[in-house]
């Protein structure tokens, strides 16, 4: 098994620097690693007769001009319930959140993985909390994939590493979620619904975040920036963020100092840094704010920012 904060004896790439093929495998995935053995994967099974699928299944026979059906209200007050850090936001915000989840659903084609039946209430979770990063930039940040496989558990992958004498190490990896360029994202639902805004915790946010970084066709930890000024303020900002906290991070592991508050996963790689952070910044803002005030301005010209690339 590779060191936590190296891969196959290397350190990581600085952000903007291309990832290798088997980094990206292990950068993308919200993982946890694990040797015992799981249940075989089987066919992932089409969602049932649910809103996203009724709807899915309309728009391919009518095209795009199809106007989106509403969300129910009890369904759509149920999911802010469930999730806090969505019911906060203002009413211009949610409503908006509102229509974009709409549209997602409509956009998204989800499956059940293990005969897991995919509910109204599941894929508005996720619709949601995938939404809230796109929420100025667009959903066309989203056009790259249609499928949404949700597992009733963590996903076990089988990896495979070389050290630095050659030898091949098999393990399995066990996996809250993953994403693909120009493929689909797969998340566990258990994990969907341990979102918490105490620890800064989405694994739904973390993944959709990945297809973000992913839109250039790298994952890097920096999506396609509006201006070249802000792409250097970028990589300026994250790299110097990323370093203090893996700093951060081997004190408290070396010295039994306080552990940071970001998931100690955001230290294997600049992509991975990146996607934790955006977790902590749309979960649990104020404490976000605290712990990292110029990355909370960064992400807000980013995410917040007026112009944005196509």
């Amino acid at each position: 098994m590779p060191d936590p904060l190296s891969y196959s004896g290397k350190a990581y790439p600085a952000i903007l620097v291309a990832p290798t093929p088997a980094q990206q495998i292990w950068w993308l995935n919200r993982s946890q690693m694990r040797h015992s053995s799981g249940h075989p994967p089987s066919e992932a099974q089409p969602l049932g007769s649910t809103l996203a699928d009724w709807w899915h299944r309309l728009t391919t026979r009518l095209g795009a001009g199809a106007t989106s059906p509403a969300i129910p209200q009890a369904l759509w007050d149920a999911t802010l319930a469930r999730h806090p850090f969505l019911a906060e936001r203002d009413a211009a915000d949610l409503q908006q959140l509102r229509l974009l989840s709409m549209q997602f659903l409509g956009s998204k084609q989800f499956s059940g993985a293990q005969g897991l039946q995919v509910t109204d209430e599941m894929a508005l979770s996720i619709a949601a909390q995938a939404c809230l990063p796109v929420l100025r930039l667009g959903l066309h940040w989203y056009d790259d994939f249609s499928g949404i496989v949700v597992h009733p558990d963590a996903m076990l992958a089988p990896r495979e590493v070389h050290d630095e004498t050659g030898v091949v190490h098999h393990y399995q990896e066990e996996l809250s979620g993953e994403a693909m360029h120009g493929g689909p994202v797969t998340l566990s639902w258990p994990d969907v619904q341990a979102a918490s805004v105490a620890d800064g915790y989405s694994v739904a946010i973390h993944e959709f975040v990945h297809k973000l970084d992913m839109r250039d066709g790298l994952a890097d930890g920096c999506p396609p920036m509006p201006s070249r000024a802000l792409a250097r303020r970028w990589q300026t900002v994250m790299q110097a963020a990323y370093r203090d906290f893996k700093e951060a991070l081997s004190m408290a592991n070396r010295f039994g100092g306080p552990q940071p508050w970001l998931d100690p996963y955001a230290a294997t790689a600049p992509a991975e840094f990146f996607a934790v952070s955006c977790e902590a910044y749309f979960v649990n803002r104020p404490r976000f704010a605290l712990e990292w005030p110029a990355l909370l301005e960064l992400f807000d010209a980013f995410f917040l920012g007026p112009e944005q690339p196509q």
